[in-house]
């Protein structure tokens, strides 16, 4: 009961941006506790898939490649995982807070009597001491917001094992190991896991349509909050965006209000982002929005309120209405850009 195990998800072979963000992070985690980082793949066609997750600091590779395993059904996936927890015994084991490890994880941590926290924005290895006295070391943090947004929690699981996470896409850095290796490959028999009754549901046929708004990967964001006072204002911050070669976001209030499509909020209830520029326009700040954005590498807000929480956090605070902000910028970057 050692090792870290990072659960990958994969679409035609192709493991899922959150799974890579989850071993760079199990990497270092792995790191702090002295053992290995361990990732589980299941699905059809994954020859290959061990080379990039070597890359991303993976020490041991469990791959399951059976037909039946893709796509992705419940109750097949969760036999096999459980099965290979149940016989390794990880100390922790992740999983991307998607559709997929939200359906999947839960069922795992209740076959295996284990706790679970969903959810999670951070993850960090630490001590705990209960009211009796009781020392527990190297636990595992799991932190995320709670009530709403309004407290951050940090949940432990000081008895059962694994500990059990799941980790909202886009909260962490996905990077490569410095100093990659080719790690083991160990192939897994799905069948000794799988029983008839696993398969009493079937997938009849898949539509995947492609996301028209994908504001995660943009280098850079332009967001809008309830300040900017209308739909029809939200058009500055479009002409924005496209200046800058970016994509437009928005916060909980500015979409409740019908300023902005779901697919572009940003926040607790949103979408994480880390973009290399986010501008935050007529955004007061509010802890349940900055949850889903303060990873960015530069922030700049503007807004009429000197005093507002998002000045906090932002690298440039500009103090104005964004009616002439935002036209002067337009100006200048398109005067000033090769």
């Amino acid at each position: 009961m050692n090792n870290i195990f990072v659960y990958c998800e994969t679409e035609k072979a192709k493991i899922a941006d959150v799974s890579l963000e989850l071993l760079t992070k199990g990497r270092e985690l792995a790191q702090r506790l002295g053992c290995k980082l361990e990732a589980l793949v299941l699905g059809s066609g994954l020859d290959g898939v061990e080379k990039e997750l070597y890359e991303y600091g993976a020490d041991t590779v469990h791959v399951a490649d059976d037909a039946r395993l893709s796509p992705y059904l419940t109750l097949p996936h969760s036999a096999v995982v459980a099965g290979v927890f149940g016989e390794e015994r990880p100390q922790i084991a992740l999983f991307g807070a998607s559709p997929l490890g939200r359906d999947l994880a839960p069922r795992v941590s209740s076959s295996l009597e284990s706790g679970l926290t969903a959810d999670c924005t951070s993850l960090e290895i630490g001590d705990h001491r209960d009211t009796k006295g009781k020392e527990y070391k190297d636990l595992l943090m799991q932190i995320r917001p709670a009530f709403g947004g309004n407290i951050i929690a940090t949940i432990i699981n000081p008895d059962c094992r694994p500990q059990m996470a799941t980790v909202r896409e886009g909260v962490m850095r996905k990077e490569k190991s410095a100093a990659p290796k080719t790690g083991e490959l160990k192939r897994i028999d799905a069948s000794k896991y799988l029983r008839d009754e696993d398969f009493v549901v079937s997938i009849i046929d898949r539509h995947i349509e492609e996301r028209k708004i994908n504001i995660k990967s943009a280098p850079v964001i332009v967001a809008g909050g309830y300040g900017v006072g209308s739909k029809e204002n939200f058009a500055l911050l479009f002409e924005l965006a496209d200046v800058l070669g970016g994509e437009v976001g928005a916060s909980r209030a500015a979409v409740d209000a019908g300023f902005a499509e779901h697919a572009r909020q940003v926040g607790q209830t949103g979408v994480t982002v880390r973009p290399k520029l986010y501008i935050a326009c007529g955004i007061s700040g509010q802890v349940q929005h900055t949850a889903g954005m303060q990873e960015s590498a530069m922030i700049i807000s503007i807004n009429s309120d000197p005093d507002a929480p998002i000045t906090r956090i932002a690298d440039y605070a500009i103090t104005g209405d964004l009616s002439t902000v935002i036209p002067k910028i337009i100006r200048h970057y398109k005067a000033h850009s090769k």
